[in-house]
């Protein structure tokens, strides 16, 4: 679930009021699928939506069919997707791959638990969250465990005996597992990204990290730059000429462009020692080996750490030019490595890209190793009794898509 998606899904709940609509999760992927465990759709009466599941094939059929699917509580629905070859069923796809949803009421205790985490998440904090699937007759469970592993929320269905049980498994699960019945969450906060310098080409930059959904901090030592006006994405605007101004966390991704080398020099000795999550320097190499061995210098760091510790010259090797452009290329280099940064990851996340793009010869294996389209009922996205029944109550008007959220 992207951090922009996190904030729309609770935005919307908390405009919204208690008791409102239907929250979807994407809790098992197998094969090809658009999004991975952990996805979330929030669909309201009214037709606003925030949140996806998919590359838009499901989200209309259950933003239609919402209330239908939790007509006796909670459920888990399994689809899937693939070739369409009848008129009949106009959903297929082609990905081949299989998902399972979770539907429940937005304003049951556990939805409301699940909201509160994330919106805990926007505020700095760590969740782990535990959902039991309702299966052979068992109801929707969840705990929710802030990051010491102290229980935060807890069904009343759930023993106390069987809370330490499942706290266990839950802390030593990957994020997005199963384990039996119990689906589990570890999500972090936010993302910050904390820009020195407040140049030209730092607005692009925070525009393009605020729709990603990061947290967007600009600090600079010159008040007319540092100015709230000029950078109206960001949550933080300093006029400061230090790193000490902002405390930087260690979960912070952090961007030097202040285009001066000795506001430059200072700051990354600063940083070095802290460790950011991510730590990039704009600038040419040659100045970016100069700069880096000054800084280590002073921070009184090995050079070879120094340089494991930092992206210099930032971004990737996009092509184009232009503020947009490096800001596209800083954003991608960011992206790439906050999602691959773990322990001994770091310096391969910096340096290695791996493009999607196949070649003839991938192409041709693909094809001489399977069939060209799945069998014919397999062709549709479906439930599990195939095909959606119509619902008792009429239904609802058609959804004015200007109102969904993206």
């Amino acid at each position: 679930m992207s951090l922009k998606e996190r904030r729309d899904v609770v935005k919307l709940c908390r405009d919204a009021g208690e008791g409102s609509g239907v929250l979807f999760s994407l809790v098992s992927v197998r094969g090809s699928s658009y999004r991975r465990a952990g996805a979330r759709l929030l669909a309201l009466p009214d037709g606003r939506a925030a949140g996806t599941l998919s590359g838009g094939c499901l989200e209309a059929e259950l933003l239609r069919r919402a209330a239908w699917f939790i007509r006796d509580g909670a459920r888990v629905e399994h689809f899937s997707t693939a070739f369409d070859d009848t008129a009949e069923i106009p959903y297929g796809l082609g990905c081949g791959g299989e998902v399972d949803l979770l539907a429940e009421p937005a304003g049951s205790p556990e939805a409301t638990a699940l909201i509160d985490a994330l919106h805990a998440t926007l505020q700095g904090e760590h969740r782990t969250i535990a959902t039991l699937l309702p299966r052979d007759g068992q109801p929707l469970e969840r705990f929710v465990m802030d990051a010491h592993g102290d229980v935060l929320f807890a069904s009343d269905s759930i023993a106390t005996e069987d809370i330490v049980d499942f706290r266990k498994i839950a802390l030593r699960a990957q994020h997005g597992s199963m384990d039996g019945r119990m689906f589990s969450e570890r999500i972090d906060p936010a993302q910050r990204l904390v820009i020195f310098g407040a140049g030209e080409d730092a607005r692009p930059l925070a525009q393009l990290a605020q729709a990603m959904g990061w947290a967007v901090a600009v600090v600079d030592s010159r008040a007319d730059r540092a100015a709230a006006s000029r950078f109206p994405s960001a949550e933080q605007v300093i006029a400061a000429a230090n790193a000490a101004s902002l405390p930087v966390r260690e979960n912070d991704a952090v961007v030097l462009m202040t285009h001066s080398y000795e506001q430059d020099r200072r700051l990354l000795a600063e940083l070095l020692p802290l460790r950011p999550r991510y730590l990039g320097v704009l600038g040419a190499r040659h100045r970016s080996a100069v700069l880096l061995s000054e800084a280590a210098e002073m921070a009184q760091l090995p050079l070879s750490l120094a340089v494991e510790r930092t992206h210099a010259p930032i971004g990737l090797e996009l092509g184009g030019d232009g503020p947009e452009a490096v800001a596209l290329a800083i954003v991608a280099q960011l992206q790439h490595a906050l999602s691959h940064i773990s322990g001994g990851l770091r310096a391969a996340a910096r340096d290695a890209v791996v493009p999607r793009r196949m070649t003839l010869e991938e192409f041709e294996q693909l094809l001489a190793d399977g069939p060209t389209r799945p069998a014919a009922e397999n062709c549709a996205i479906y439930t599990e009794n195939n095909i959606y029944p119509e619902p008792a109550a009429p239904a609802p008007p058609t959804i004015d898509r200007t109102t969904v959220t993206q």
